[in-house]
């Protein structure tokens, strides 16, 4: 009977030790952080690996230090061109200061939340729908940069920022199809007039060079007559010497009406 009084004494001492010692003893992941209060006040970060704490004394909160990712709800945006659009994002972010993350803000995911739709609202309406479309990169070094800056005093670093979509409606879907189409056909109607510009100017020179030797002329002429004669053609061709065409192509010095009548000298 005093043995079993004794263990019946025991017994509760060993849970109760089991119970503290359960409370005391925290481990901790080599990505996790703990923020501990005594008391209610901070007393210093901890970890990783195994820490002890008193308890109900000491309080510990752990933070996750690996790179989170937040997905930014659709925000409706109006440009500086007045164009609606819908855009959505994605921010890559991690704590640096675990105590900041614990002390300075209530719930860091929600504040980054909120201040990244807010953000993205402010960045955007100050560009043009062009600017959203062709220049994305900067737009997201300039999304990063104002959350970082705002995100510091959180301890919280923002990584990157990438917008994932940016969704139009029908009608200014076809307004930049119609804007498309009508700069291809501009630019096609620039590329064909420098083609002709540029044909223009071989011709010329070609002339220039043709010009310099009478004979090249006449051997150009023969092998255009040749390549007539090689086609299959009814066309009938007749060889008129060039020579000629100086001949009749000197009037009298006298001739000055279009259907060749001459004025005499008078005396």
């Amino acid at each position: 009977m005093e043995y079993l009084g004794n263990l019946a004494f025991y017994i509760p001492a060993i849970l109760l030790a089991l119970i503290f010692l359960i409370a005391a003893v925290k481990v901790l992941r080599e990505y996790e952080r703990g923020v501990v209060f005594t008391l209610g006040r901070f007393t210093g970060v901890k970890g990783p690996g195994l820490i002890l704490l008193v308890p109900f004394v000491q309080q510990m909160v752990r933070i996750d230090l690996r790179t989170l990712v937040l997905d930014v709800p659709t925000q409706d945006v109006i440009s500086r061109d007045n164009v609606s659009v819908r855009v959505n994002a994605v921010i890559y972010f991690r704590v640096i200061d675990p105590e900041k993350a614990t002390i300075q803000v209530e719930d860091y995911m929600s504040a980054t939340s909120q201040l990244a739709q807010t953000t993205l609202r402010s960045v955007l309406g100050k560009h043009e729908l062009d600017e959203m479309l062709s220049e994305r990169d900067k737009l997201n070094v300039d999304i990063q940069e104002i959350l970082d800056a705002q995100t510091d005093a959180w301890g919280i670093k923002v990584a990157n920022v990438e917008i994932k979509h940016v969704d139009l409606n029908d009608v200014m879907i076809r307004a930049i199809a119609r804007q498309a189409e009508a700069e291809r056909e501009r630019r096609a109607k620039v590329i064909n007039a420098e083609g002709e510009q540029q044909a223009a100017q071989k011709l010329l020179e070609a002339a220039r060079i043709l010009s310099q030797a009478p004979e090249a002329m006449q051997l150009r002429y023969l092998s255009t007559l040749n390549v007539l004669a090689s086609e299959k053609s009814s066309t009938i061709v007749f060889p008129f010497p060039i020579e000629l065409l100086d001949i009749f192509g000197k009037r009298p010095v006298g001739d000055r009406s279009a259907t060749g009548s001459a004025t005499a000298p008078q005396d």
